[in-house]
């Protein structure tokens, strides 16, 4: 059974979950059913080393794609736990993903709300609206020099330079109820 103030509780959980940097930015509602950030201009709460990967003008207002947060993994070199920062003018989503970077299996992992998608990347190959934001992650995540959102489909020769093939079949996956 948790003990202490129900404040103190819910600081820990927010320490615990990495969004105790929010909080000076934030405006902290709490309802009986959930608590909600109310961020008056997301772009003041960007964190600190955010690659902007992407920035365009949809109908809901600037979308700011980024990446920040690139950990090598110690057991494997060529995995990277990542956080992906997705930002409109009214919402901030941040996803905690996984992109391998082998030339062997470059993929990136990535939840959708209810399942864990795994999708596995033809650097060098054929780039398209439907895969371009996967290959934006990965190339920021795998090659930091290449990040920044630098056009994917210019980075052939440098893909297969690095070992990569660019013949590879993209492939989705989904692994349901994985959150």
């Amino acid at each position: 059974m948790a003990t202490g103030t129900p404040g103190s509780m819910l600081q820990r959980l927010l320490a615990s979950l990495a969004l105790a940097p929010l909080l000076p930015l934030a405006l902290l509602t709490l309802t009986p059913a959930r608590a909600q950030f109310v961020i008056k201009d997301p772009s003041e709460s960007r964190p600190a080393g955010l690659v902007i990967i992407e920035n365009r003008l949809t109908l809901e207002g600037p979308r700011v794609v980024g990446v920040y947060a690139v950990t090598t993994d110690e057991k494997d070199p060529s995995l990277r736990r990542i956080k992906v920062w997705y930002e409109l003018p009214n919402n901030v989503n941040v996803r905690n993903e996984t992109i391998r970077c082998a030339p062997s299996g470059p993929m990136r992992v990535t939840p959708n709300g209810t399942n864990l998608m795994v999708r596995e990347l033809n650097p060098g190959g054929l780039i398209s609206p439907v895969n371009r934001e996967d290959h934006l992650v990965w190339w920021t995540s795998c090659f930091p020099e290449q990040g920044g959102g630098k056009e994917p489909s210019t980075l052939r020769a440098l893909a297969l330079k690095l070992g990569f093939n660019g013949n590879l079949q993209e492939k989705e996956y989904a692994v349901p109820g994985a959150r």
